[in-house]
C-alpha cells in the first residue's frame, strides 16, 4: 500500500484537521509518515493568514517540488488555508502540485489521495460553511497533552483579516462530540486538553438556544477523568461574562491561564479594526478577570501599524502595556491583506510597523523577566514535557506556560523524570525568559 506522508503548518486548528487527515487516510489502508522522503504523496496542510505564513507554505511547496524533481517523493497535494485561498495561483504558478484541497474538503483525503495515485488531477472547494464532519486523530503533539477544538469559522469580521473567507461561518460542535472526543483523549493519556477554535468565547451561541455554553462545557471537561490541567485558548473580551469568570476561579482543574487577543487598546483603531469594545471596556475586564481569578496569567496579540496607528496611538498602546503588566504578549506588524478592508486603508510603512513590534517586546521581555523574578522562592507544580539532549536537563511547564508559544521550567534531577508526569519544582533563578528549577523533594544539585 502507498505511503502518505505529512506536513501541517499554521495554528493548532490546522493541526488538528491534519491529524483528522491522517486518521482518515491510515482506516483506508495506506501508511501514514512524519517523514515526506521516500512517499508516494505528500500532503502540505498549508497556513495562508498573514504574509510570514505564505511565505512557509510556498517555501515548502517549493521544497517538495524539488524532492519531487529529483524523484524521492510522488504526487504533491496541497490542503488548508493557502489552497483555498490562492486555488487559481497555485494551479496557474505552481506546476509541480498535482491536487489542491480547499478547507471544506479535507474530508475528502482518501479519494483524493486515491485518485493522485491513479495519475489523475485533484481540484476540489467544497462548501466552507459545511457542518464539521465528526472522525478521530493521529495526534501529533506528545502523549501528555493535545488540543481539541470545538468550532469551526468566524463571525467576527474585523477588518484586517481574511479567515471568515477561509474557514466559513462560526460552526460550533456538539458537546456530546466534544466530551467523548476529550473522554478518548484522556483514555489515550492526554492530561492537559488546551481548548480551540477560532473563538471560542462563542461557542454554542450558533446552535438552538443561541447560548454561550462554553462555561457549561468546562463544567464537563473538568468531570473527566484522567485529565488534569484544562487551557482555554482564544477568548474574545466582549464575550466573557460573569459566569465564565465564575467558572474560570472555581474549577481547580481549569488552569488560571487565558488568551484573549485584542489586538490594540485604542478607540480609533479598535473602531476601525471592527472589534467590539474599547479600550476603557478592556481595562475594566482585566481588572476584574484580575480580582475574580486569582493568580491569573493573561496572554494577548497585538499588531502594530494598523491604519490609523500614529505615534500617539502607538505610545496609547505602550503605557496600556505598562499599566497592565499582561504576563504574556506576542507582537505582530500590521499584515495587508488582499481582500480586507483594511488593506485599503492607509497604514504605517512596513519598517515603523516592525520597529514599533520589536518596542513592545523589548517592554514585554522586561515585564516578563519581573513576572519570572517573582516565581523564585515559590514552589510550583510543573508538567514534564521532555529531556533536552544538548543541556542535559528535563524540562517542563507550570500554568502559565502553553505548549509552544510561552517559556519552560528546566528541572535539576537526581534521578530520570517521566514525560507527563506533574512534579513539584522549587524555582531558584531565572534565564533568558525561562525557569531554573529542581524537584522539591530533593536537596539543590
Amino acid at each position: 500500500m502507498a505511503v502518505i506522508g505529512f506536513i501541517s503548518l499554521g495554528c493548532a486548528k490546522n493541526q488538528v484537521d491534519c491529524e483528522r487527515m491522517m486518521y482518515r487516510v491510515q482506516e483506508a489502508g495506506y501508511t501514514v509518515s512524519g517523514e515526506i522522503v521516500g512517499c508516494d504523496v505528500v500532503v502540505i496542510n498549508t497556513c495562508g493568514f498573514i504574509d510570514s505564513a505564505k511565505s512557509e507554505a510556498i517555501d515548502h511547496i517549493l521544497m517538495a517540488g524539488a524532492l519531487k524533481a529529483e524523484g524521492k517523493i510522488g504526487k504533491i497535494l496541497v490542503t488548508g488555508c493557502l489552497a483555498q485561498r490562492y486555488q487559481e495561483e497555485i494551479t496557474r504558478e505552481m506546476p509541480e502540485v498535482d491536487g489542491i484541497l480547499g478547507t471544506g474538503s479535507y474530508t475528502e483525503i482518501v479519494p483524493a489521495i486515491g485518485a493522485l495515485l491513479e495519475e489523475k488531477t485533484v481540484s476540489q472547494f467544497d462548501s466552507i460553511d459545511a457542518p464539521e464532519q465528526e472522525s478521530w486523530r493521529i495526534l501529533t503533539t506528545p502523549e501528555h497533552y493535545a488540543y481539541i477544538k470545538i468550532a469551526e469559522g468566524c463571525d467576527n469580521r474585523c477588518s484586517y483579516c481574511v479567515i471568515p473567507s477561509l474557514r466559513g461561518k462560526y460552526r460550533s460542535r456538539q458537546m456530546d462530540d466534544v466530551l467523548y472526543e476529550a473522554r478518548m483523549l484522556a483514555a489515550s493519556g492526554a492530561k492537559e486538553l488546551i481548548v480551540v477554535a477560532q473563538d471560542t468565547s462563542r461557542y454554542g451561541t450558533d446552535l438552538p438556544g443561541h447560548k454561550r455554553l462554553l462555561p457549561e462545557l468546562l463544567r464537563q471537561l473538568a468531570k473527566i477523568d484522567g485529565i488534569h490541567w484544562i487551557r482555554v485558548h482564544y477568548v474574545y473580551p466582549d464575550e466573557i461574562d460573569d459566569e465564565f469568570i465564575r467558572v474560570m476561579a472555581e474549577e481547580p482543574k481549569i488552569v488560571k491561564y487565558l488568551d484573549i487577543p485584542i489586538q490594540h487598546c485604542n478607540d480609533h483603531i479598535l473602531e476601525l479594526m471592527n472589534r467590539r469594545g474599547n479600550g476603557a471596556f478592556l481595562r475594566e475586564l482585566f481588572h476584574k478577570l484580575r480580582e475574580g481569578i486569582p493568580g491569573l496569567v493573561i496572554r494577548t496579540s497585538l499588531i502594530t501599524g494598523l491604519p490609523g496607528e500614529g505615534e500617539a496611538e502607538f505610545q496609547e498602546l505602550m503605557d496600556f502595556l505598562r499599566e497592565l503588566r499582561l504576563e504574556r504578549v506576542g507582537a505582530f506588524p500590521f499584515s495587508p491583506e488582499e481582500g480586507t478592508k483594511a488593506a485599503e486603508m492607509e497604514h504605517v510603512d512596513e519598517d515603523v510597523a516592525m520597529e514599533r513590534a520589536q518596542s513592545v517586546e523589548l517592554l514585554q521581555s522586561q515585564i516578563m523577566d519581573e513576572y519570572n523574578a517573582s516565581m523564585i522562592g515559590k514552589t510550583l507544580e510543573v508538567l514534564v514535557d521532555g529531556f533536552d539532549q544538548e543541556y542535559e536537563q528535563f524540562y517542563g511547564r507550570t500554568y502559565a506556560d502553553s505548549p509552544e508559544i510561552d517559556g519552560r521550567v528546566w528541572i535539576a534531577a537526581q534521578e530520570p523524570l517521566r514525560e507527563g508526569d506533574f512534579v513539584q519544582v522549587y524555582i531558584e533563578g531565572t534565564q533568558d525568559g525561562d525557569l531554573l528549577g529542581y524537584l522539591a523533594e530533593e536537596d539543590s544539585p
